[in-house]
């Protein structure tokens, strides 16, 4: 019999609804599990156990309807949880309390999901990888000599370590889909506006969201509908999508028209041959399913670059750090925020402006497709330490742009994108594809997502990490 942490999410879900397993013996099984296997993997900074156990014996009495309930879901720790320590991965924030919950959290606890506790994140979430001053490297359990990315490294790492059956993560510049990719899972990064940051955290360019991280297409699905909502004041929204996420992981696609190009936006980035194995083994089956795939141009320009570094370092400055805290923050951080700090006004409104023009250039070319096929990262799995291992946070931030050269475009652009886990190289290591939809088409990503899996016979078939 199948041990409960190989169980998926809806397994373990149906398994408690029909009373064959306990939501207190399932949170337990993954608590032991944090504590043995955690100090080797570094997924999580905050763990709250008896927090989790409280929340687990009361489902035990009263469970709601829902495809997740019972079952537990991690938070990433740049999201509010009341009562938590929240530190958004930074020492500076070591001590403070979260006063609210942000309302995808709310979401979560409503649909009967246990807050196994708060999964680790870079700082601010501004690094592709999670390496922090307040807790060990978050590693991929494939091998754990290599970083599990960021910024929801430390979620991607509590799945693919088995510590979780999925996790909430959020993806700023490709901060699902790398980690994803990396780990092995299939993650969903949302249509802009699908999922609301209430009460407090702010929306300004839309280029962050909130998204699922999981093992399975079906698990992910679930997990974006009990996320997916909106609240007054919200300054974007995504447009309608017909029935559940969940439903559609269970339709047929139908042939559709994907697009596919491996040029990446960053000059000067070269394409590793593993990466682009991959990306030639996922067009294969994609045609082998009848879709039709097109060789496009590269539908973004590299002028768009220079824009998108200016946003990101204005918005490393959203974070309010009191001057006798600003020595703990890390190397990178304070080189982004110098740059932030430094920016006029008109430069930052200049460079939102030229990234809504390239967005909308591109989606009069991404649009004539059902979806469009790009690597998910240039590279395999990065060592742990090589992103620092360097001159200088320049130097860093270089290695982070030729390494994520291809996820962050769609959070300029708005789009759904999401990570396939279909290969992995001759060192054991998983590298993804990535697929982007139109605006507002999660469920179409979601159908030809589960379209491959099924034909795959599971994105994992025989293989466990070794930290499994």
């Amino acid at each position: 019999m199948a041990e409960l942490h190989e169980l998926s999410a809806l397994e373990q879900a149906r398994a408690i609804r029909d009373r064959e397993l306990s939501p207190v013996e399932l949170t337990q099984h993954y608590l032991d599990r944090i504590e043995r296997i955690d100090p080797d993997v570094g997924a999580f900074v905050t763990v709250t156990a008896e927090r989790a156990l409280q929340q687990a014996r009361r489902l035990e009495k009263d469970l709601p309807d829902g495809s997740l309930a019972g079952v537990p879901i991690p938070i990433k720790d740049l999201n509010l949880v009341k009562d938590v320590p929240i530190m958004f991965g930074s020492a500076a924030y070591r001590g403070f309390v979260s006063p609210v919950d942000d309302t995808v959290v709310e979401r979560l606890r409503e649909a009967g999901t246990v807050m196994l506790g708060k999964t680790a994140t870079p700082e601010f979430g501004l690094p592709c990888y999670t390496e922090t001053s307040l807790s060990p490297p978050a590693r991929s359990p494939w091998d754990p000599s290599t970083s599990a990315g960021g910024s929801s490294g430390g979620a991607a790492a509590a799945v693919a370590a088995g510590l979780a059956p999925a996790a909430q993560g959020s993806d700023g510049a490709g901060s699902i889909r790398i980690p994803a990719s990396v780990c092995g899972l299939y993650g969903i990064k949302p249509t802009r506006g699908r999922i609301s940051f209430a009460p407090i955290i702010p929306d300004l360019a839309g280029m962050s969201t909130n998204g699922p991280i999981a093992r399975t297409v079906a698990d992910a699905a679930a997990l974006l509908d009990v996320m997916a909502h909106n609240r007054p004041g919200d300054l974007y929204l995504a447009p309608h999508h017909d029935g559940t996420f969940l439903q559609h992981a269970g339709r047929e696609p139908g042939r559709l028209r994907v697009a596919r190009y491996a040029d990446p936006v960053v000059p000067g980035t070269e394409v590793h041959p593993d990466v682009l194995a991959a990306y030639e083994a996922a067009a294969g089956v994609l045609g082998a399913l009848g879709h039709e795939v097109v060789e496009i141009e590269r539908p973004f320009g590299a002028d768009l670059v220079p824009s998108f570094v200016t946003m990101w370092s204005v918005f490393a400055c959203m974070h309010p750090v009191a001057d006798d805290r600003l020595e703990l923050l890390r190397p990178i951080t304070t080189w982004l925020r110098e740059r932030g700090h430094a920016t006029p006004a008109p430069d930052f409104l200049q460079a939102q402006a030229a990234l809504q023009l390239a967005t909308r250039q591109a989606l009069a070319v991404t649009d004539a497709y059902d979806a469009v096929l790009t690597p998910t990262v240039t590279q395999p799995p990065r060592p742990v330490g090589w992103f620092e291992d360097v001159t200088g946070p320049e130097e860093t931030f270089e290695r982070m742009k030729h390494f994520a050269a291809f996820p962050a475009i769609y959070n300029v652009s708005g789009q759904p994108a999401v990570n396939l886990p279909l290969h992995w190289n001759a060192a054991g290591q998983p590298i993804g594809v990535m697929l982007a939809g139109r605006v507002g088409g999660e469920g179409t990503l979601i159908s030809l997502s589960a379209q491959v899996e099924a034909a795959r016979g599971g994105f994992w078939g025989q293989r466990r990490p070794p930290l499994w």
